[in-house]
């Protein structure tokens, strides 16, 4: 079984405007509305994959029922800890050049004991998990060493990926987890320097498994994606497919990397079944997640080279 944790669930708003404008009236083309989180993508990606899984973390009770009707139509079952206030709602514009600008809110106050409830329920529900997810920011009122009481509340042998960025990785990477899944803007900033090419996107990989992650897959949007233990890297470009929207691309890849995972694939097959996954996501419109017939019908056309 697989348990993903979410500290931040949100509501993604994604608004089609044909000409943005910033600082002028801008009418509307399209409006789309998901129930979204990182963790919670990566659930609802691992059932329709045919996963067994688990989605917990923080819920809020304005907004949260909503999440309630969606993971059961999705056939995931879930454990939150309920917290007062609102979900987030964070807003994707995406003009007529399909470029796409982000407005995302903070989410939320968590309370301490809302915050010591969620590390017991992280401890009790990993017993019966060989996986444990935890991504996606922190809510309004936790610190970022809550990534790594979060890590640290896991019982051991358990495989623990990551999925977050700045205070927060670093934070994980003190902790020590099973992989990390950084995009190359997170991998930048973690580095504090601007990468141009694969052989420094692998260095900075390998580096990273010296410092606290057994494994580092680097996600490179429509370049597709690197993966490494230290001691070998693997490369797999993304299938030319037509881009509706990114959001949740990560999260996908994620789910696809912890069935290998569960099912004792190599790295290859692991990056393979990861990247068919991503680029499966990016045709759906919103941020809605792939279908498991776009999934294998990518899977089948690519391929793997080690660098």
């Amino acid at each position: 079984m697989i348990l993903t944790v979410c500290p931040n669930p949100c509501i993604d708003c994604t608004l089609e405007i044909e000409d943005f404008r910033v600082g002028r009236l801008n009418r509307l083309e399209d409006k789309i509305e998901n129930t979204s989180g990182k963790a919670l993508n990566t659930a609802v990606g691992i059932k329709r994959l045919g996963g067994d899984c688990l989605a917990s973390g923080f819920m809020f009770e304005t907004g949260g029922r909503r999440f309630e009707r969606f993971l059961k139509n999705e056939g995931v079952p879930y454990d939150f800890v309920w917290m007062e206030g609102n979900v987030r709602v964070n807003y994707k514009i995406i003009d007529g050049k399909s470029m796409m600008t982000e407005i995302n809110d903070k989410g939320d106050y968590v309370s301490t004991a809302g915050r010591k409830e969620l590390l017991s329920k992280v401890t009790s529900l990993s017993e019966s998990a060989d996986t444990v997810v935890i991504s996606g920011s922190l809510p309004s009122g936790v610190e970022s060493d809550y990534y790594f009481k979060l890590i640290k509340s896991v019982p051991e042998g358990k495989r623990i990926i990551i999925d977050c960025a700045g205070e927060d990785l670093k934070q994980s990477l003190r902790a020590g987890v099973y992989m990390i899944k950084p995009n190359l803007y997170e991998l930048e900033n973690y580095f504090g320097r601007h990468i141009t090419s694969i052989e420094e996107i692998k260095e900075c990989a390998v580096e990273l498994t010296g410092s606290g992650a057994q494994r580092v897959m680097v996600s490179l949007g429509r370049s597709g994606a690197i993966y490494t233990d230290g001691v070998h890297t693997y490369f797999s470009k993304s299938e030319n497919v037509a881009v509706n929207s990114t959001v949740g691309a990560g999260d996908s890849m994620i789910a696809a990397t912890c069935l290998a995972l569960e099912d004792g694939d190599d790295m290859r097959t692991t990056l393979k079944r990861a990247v068919a996954a991503g680029t499966a996501s990016v045709t759906t419109p919103g941020t809605s997640l792939f279908t498991r017939e776009k999934y294998l019908e990518i899977l089948e056309h690519l391929t793997v080279e080690e660098i």
